[in-house]
């Protein structure tokens, strides 16, 4: 097949400088999954002002218009802008903190370039809730991107009790009443936490559930370990300290 034009949304995930002026980006797209672009001479000022770096930086949500044939590694565009200009990812420390480790986690996922239309959705959606989010909802942000975000890889974890005591076992991805015979178990407050968060529908509904700074902390530790042991290849969190330190 040749190279076709088409058009699709896309998330920034990285970026590498390459050359003096241009970069390779790798994003998210709605119609290709995860994909690289070469994207020449951004990194200039123009008469017309500074470059269009500024457009590629991780979490950004594009409107694309980009060359594409199939099995090549390193595609280009033709166009690019803004498909929604932020309010605070880019400028709230606390979102933007937030939105990396969102980012970095789904990046560590992905790993073959194929379409996941609802996966791109979701991230859209969580990452245009968590830019206009109030505090409550925002302190829980993270915990439910990443405890949902298991489903599209197909590990969600199973709940299947109704009572106490609580214990995830990560190793089988279920959270029930009896005590796994092996170490990879999680157990007391933040698995009652994970259960909530798992039954939230919505990112709306995050301000209903309360928790403290330490059990935020506990969840987020719990979910790193948890993709860990099910995603091949998946090394630790570079974003999960600068996260920890700043959730209240």
């Amino acid at each position: 097949m040749g190279i076709k034009l088409f058009k699709t949304k896309g998330i920034v995930l990285r970026t590498v400088k390459y050359g003096e002026t241009s970069l390779v980006v790798t994003m998210f797209t709605e119609l290709f999954g995860i994909q690289s672009y070469l994207v020449n001479g951004v990194r200039k000022a123009t008469k017309k002002g500074s470059g269009k770096a500024n457009l590629f930086q991780p979490a950004a949500l594009l409107d694309l218009v980009v060359y594409h044939q199939e099995n090549k590694h390193l595609h280009r565009l033709k166009e690019f802008h803004w498909d929604h200009l932020y309010e605070g990812i880019f400028s709230d420390v606390t979102k933007n903190a937030i939105a990396l480790y969102m980012i970095e986690l789904l990046t560590k996922c992905l790993r073959q370039p194929e379409e996941n239309t609802p996966l791109f959705q979701f991230t859209e959606d969580c990452l245009l809730a968590l830019d206009q989010s109030d505090p409550s909802v925002r302190a829980n942000m993270a915990l439910f991107f990443s405890l949902h975000l298991a489903y599209f890889f197909g590990i969600s974890p199973r709940v299947i009790t109704d009572g106490e005591p609580y214990y995830f076992d990560l190793k089988e991805s279920v959270i029930d009443s009896s005590m796994p015979t092996h170490p990879l178990v999680a157990e007391g407050k933040a698995v009652e936490y994970c259960m909530e968060l798992l039954s939230a529908r919505h990112p709306s509904e995050l301000k209903e559930i309360k928790m403290n700074q330490e059990a935020r902390r506990q969840v987020l530790q719990i979910m790193e370990q948890y993709y860990q042991l099910h995603i091949q290849d998946f090394t630790g969190l570079k974003t999960l300290p600068v996260l920890r330190a700043i959730l209240q």
